[in-house]
């Protein structure tokens, strides 16, 4: 697969290629992500796996930065600062994590075109095929419809603690 950080210049159908999602690229984005920043992140006290999936990555060493739609007065989620758009993240985010409706995926294109994270990484349940062909001709890697945690704690059994457990995925 190369290092998360190697742009690829995809042409004709090599462009597909970014789309894989077998359990070898999986674990290859998983080993070498550092930094995700989440678009649609929510708070604490709104919960659900919008919140619990980034805590539960932070707590297992990512480096979490809140990229939240709603919840216009937060300034901090997981203790972190929040930021409106892609572009203020600095260093830069290395995979995108979605929490977006699938719907609503297209209308984040612009900002995560103009970040060039490595990785885009659409949520369980989360799919737009027209917005992965778009990221992947430019280079993007693009995960669907597939939860970071589950597939974080599949490769990492031991990581799941009783605590982990008590929260819903």
């Amino acid at each position: 697969m190369g290092e998360i950080g190697d742009k690829l210049t995809p042409s004709d159908d090599a462009w597909r290629d970014l789309l894989r999602d077998d359990p070898e690229t999986i674990s290859d984005i998983l080993a070498q992500a550092r930094r995700i920043a989440v678009i649609g992140i929510k708070t604490a006290e709104a919960s659900g796996p919008a919140f619990t999936t980034p805590a539960y990555l932070q707590r297992h060493g990512f480096d979490v930065v809140p990229v939240p739609v709603y919840f216009p007065d937060a300034t901090e989620i997981l203790g972190v600062p929040v930021h409106r758009t892609l572009a203020t993240i600095d260093p830069p985010a290395d995979v995108v994590q979605m929490f977006r409706r699938s719907e609503a995926i297209a209308e984040h294109v612009p900002d995560i075109l103009a970040a060039e994270p490595s990785v885009v990484w659409m949520q369980l349940g989360i799919r737009d095929d027209a917005v992965a062909e778009t990221l992947a001709r430019a280079g993007i890697r693009v995960v669907q419809d597939k939860c970071m945690r589950v597939e974080f704690a599949n490769r990492h059994p031991r990581a799941i603690t009783p605590r982990d457990e008590q929260r819903p995925a």
